[in-house]
């Protein structure tokens, strides 16, 4: 019986363990892939729009000689924590279901079920991408993840999109020789886009070497061309590619939060908590993170994720006081 159960060892759920242990507590950390699994499925060029010290852990250092760290050394940086922070982990484990009987939860896991007093999801947004919802988007040319450019040299690739994703992924492409068409269904470039990437992305549109569709939207995708339409105009035309990378975000896994008894909004995807706990409407289970934003998923991220950890640890603890409170002061039968 584990007193703390977390699913995934993302950083936020790194740092609800590093909570959960400094409290003493019985923990083990869950993960369906590898530590940070999101974070090594990014772009492998990507840099974090973060200082370091936003993305520590633990009281440890994240040392960089770079103004931002890149997604290498964040993926070093998390393992040194996992390793001197001791956090057991259960790798390759995906949680299929939550129960909760009686006093406690059962985990139903891909290798075997666990049964743990307290329950923290930490699962993020990253492994449920937006759709079209499109004639040919299943097709195998459509990637709706990105990692890096070389497999696109010399193609036609249209990148749909207008956030930090799109515009990161089509001035990678550019550089290394893709023929690059940017389609968003906004007027403009996202605002939210990284300070030292929207006058990069405007001067490529403006120079004409990379092509730009704004207030566009793809209707249909063929083995060859997507069809676009103006959405002002209507007006309908095919677009040749080899190519489609649908940058177009991220949601959690609402289908798995409601298989644990959480009471998810249908419209948002925001599960329902207590805004000073985490607790959900299931006694005793949390979500931390940005598992919890459901669609609005600019409003968490590592920086403010992490720091989760501490009122839900904390309450954990007041519940298991006043449980051993409670116990203590059962009259004693003499029957």
């Amino acid at each position: 019986m584990l007193d703390v159960a977390i699913v995934g060892a993302g950083p936020t759920g790194l740092a609800c363990a590093i909570e959960a242990r400094n409290a003493g507590l019985q923990t083990l950390v869950f993960e369906k892939g590898s530590i940070t699994d999101s974070i090594r499925r990014f772009p492998v060029n990507m840099t974090f729009f973060s200082t370091a010290d936003q993305l520590e852990l633990g009281d440890i250092p994240f040392t960089t000689p770079n103004p931002r760290p890149s997604r290498r050394e964040a993926l070093q940086y998390y393992r040194l924590v996992a390793q001197r922070r001791s956090i057991p982990l259960q790798l390759y484990t995906r949680v299929d279901r939550v129960v909760k009987t009686g006093d406690h939860f059962i985990l139903e896991t891909t290798r075997g079920v666990w049964q743990a007093r307290f329950v923290i999801i930490a699962t993020g947004y990253f492994d449920q991408t937006n759709r079209l919802d499109v004639e040919g988007e299943q097709l195998p040319h459509v990637r709706h993840y990105y990692t890096e450019p070389f497999e696109y040299s010399g193609m036609r690739v249209v990148v749909v999109g207008g956030k930090n994703s799109a515009v990161e992924t089509a001035l990678d492409l550019w550089r290394h020789g893709a023929q690059v068409t940017l389609v968003h269904r906004r007027a403009t470039i996202g605002e939210s886009v990284k300070y030292w990437l929207k006058p990069d992305i405007e001067n490529r549109i403006r120079n004409g070497e990379i092509t730009a569709y704004f207030s566009t939207a793809i209707r249909r995708i063929e083995p060859d061309a997507v069809l676009l339409e103006q959405l002002d105009t209507r007006r309908q035309w095919w677009h040749a590619c080899d190519f489609v990378l649908l940058q177009i975000g991220y949601r959690p896994d609402a289908d798995f939060l409601r298989r644990c008894g959480i009471a998810v909004d249908p419209q948002t995807l925001i599960p329902q908590y207590n805004p000073s706990t985490f607790e959900t409407n299931v006694e005793g289970l949390y979500v931390a993170g940005s598992v919890m934003c459901g669609c609005e998923t600019w409003n968490i991220f590592i920086e403010n994720g992490r720091t989760h950890a501490r009122p839900i640890v904390a309450d954990i603890q007041r519940k298991i006081t006043a449980s051993a409170h409670s116990a203590a002061n059962q009259p004693i039968s003499l029957a």
